[in-house]
């Protein structure tokens, strides 16, 4: 009886021993924890990169956005300002169409005065003319003038007919009907001209 207290002693004893044992290395983990704050905040350090992982991607798309929208913005009044010069320097275009008909009957009076008429109707013609052409040139408006045997240019002239001639080459300009206009470097009205256009074999 005594052997089996002895023995339930020792076993009771040994218990202990490891009890204190185990909360011995509790006490020194946590020890370790609090003399090492890298290992107690190693949950909170992985949680706070991946945080500043995603804001670092919210910065770049929004740095990005604001790329596209700055370029857009930039594209946007530059088609603007292109616009309005376009208004500025074309603006006059529908005018100088309804006037084209007016310079076309002083041409046309100038170049069929009767033998009857004075000099001093033909002055004041000519000179309404010169006028008017003048106030024209200001708003950057100019007649086109085609050379005869100038090779045909289909966007300042207009083939109204063609004609064979042997002695002259396909595409040069033979007579000129009527003078074309351009408002700066765009044609208003192309000029009206005779083409020759030979039988090719």
């Amino acid at each position: 009886m005594a052997k089996k207290n002895k023995t339930t002693a020792k076993i009771n004893s040994a218990s202990d021993s490891l009890a204190q044992e185990l909360i011995q290395e509790i006490n020194q983990f946590s020890g370790d924890e609090a003399d090492n704050p890298e290992l107690a905040e190693d949950d909170e350090h992985l949680e706070f990169e991946s945080e500043g992982s995603d804001i670092a991607e919210k910065i770049h798309s929004l740095e990005e956005s604001l790329l596209r929208s700055r370029a857009e913005l930039d594209n946007a009044l530059k088609r603007n300002i292109s616009d309005i010069e376009k208004a500025h320097k074309y603006g006059v275009e529908r005018l100088l169409k309804e006037l084209l008909p007016v310079l076309d009957n002083l041409e046309h009076a100038l170049s069929n005065f009767s033998a009857e008429s004075s000099e001093e109707d033909k002055e004041g013609v000519a000179l309404t003319l010169k006028s008017f052409e003048s106030a024209l040139d200001k708003f950057g408006i100019s007649p086109i003038y085609p050379i005869i045997n100038e090779q045909f240019d289909p966007i300042k002239h207009e083939a109204v007919m063609t004609s064979k001639d042997p002695l002259k080459e396909n595409n040069e300009i033979e007579s000129i009907f009527q003078r074309g206009w351009q408002l700066h470097e765009r044609v208003v009205r192309p000029a009206r001209v005779s083409v020759i256009k030979n039988e090719q074999y």
